[in-house]
């Protein structure tokens, strides 16, 4: 993982340790706790009207207007089978959409509470979980499992849980591969 500063402490404040540290963004889907890199995320907004887009899978919710640019809105807890959404509840509650950015594409990932930071060391990461996942994502999206005190955070990788061709059909554009 490329994403780790690198930080030489021990308890003592004295550097003869090296240990990789990872930012992470934490947020609730269902009722278990989701983490993302931290240079995953643009930014973390208020979710405005989302306009459902006719032959879109079930877990896009639709497009928004998010800052001038239209972005499609993913919602993590039915692509993973968590629960069922719908425009109108998402519509009508108070969420916050996590807006991610690649080079390739903008998405929207609609949470329902305000996400927190956590910095964590590389040890507290297990990366060997033999996890059965979607049959329909191609490529592992979770990283690994977060240990941190009592709680268990699943380490997602966001640019791999669905595809550039949905996120295309999503926004109504057509991909030539």
């Amino acid at each position: 993982m490329a994403m780790a500063e690198k930080t030489t402490e021990n308890k003592n404040g004295a550097g003869d340790q090296n240990y990789d540290t990872y930012q992470l963004i934490v947020f609730k889907q269902g009722q278990e706790e989701y983490a993302l890199h931290i240079d995953q995320i643009k930014e973390v907004v208020i979710t405005p009207n989302i306009t459902k887009m006719p032959q879109s899978a079930s877990y896009i919710k639709g497009v928004a207007n998010i800052r001038g640019n239209i972005i499609a809105i993913l919602d993590l807890e039915e692509r993973f089978g968590l629960s069922k959404s719908n425009v109108e509840a998402v519509n009508s509650s108070k969420n916050y959409t996590l807006v991610i950015e690649s080079e390739d594409f903008k998405v929207g990932i609609l949470v329902k509470e305000v996400p927190n930071t956590l910095a964590i060391n590389a040890n507290e990461i297990d990366e060997n979980v033999n996890i059965v996942q979607d049959a329909n994502v191609e490529q592992n999206y979770i990283k690994g499992i977060v240990k941190v005190k009592n709680r268990l955070i699943i380490l997602i990788d966001i640019f791999k849980v669905m595809t550039l061709n949905e996120v295309h059909s999503a926004m109504g554009k057509t991909v030539n591969v």
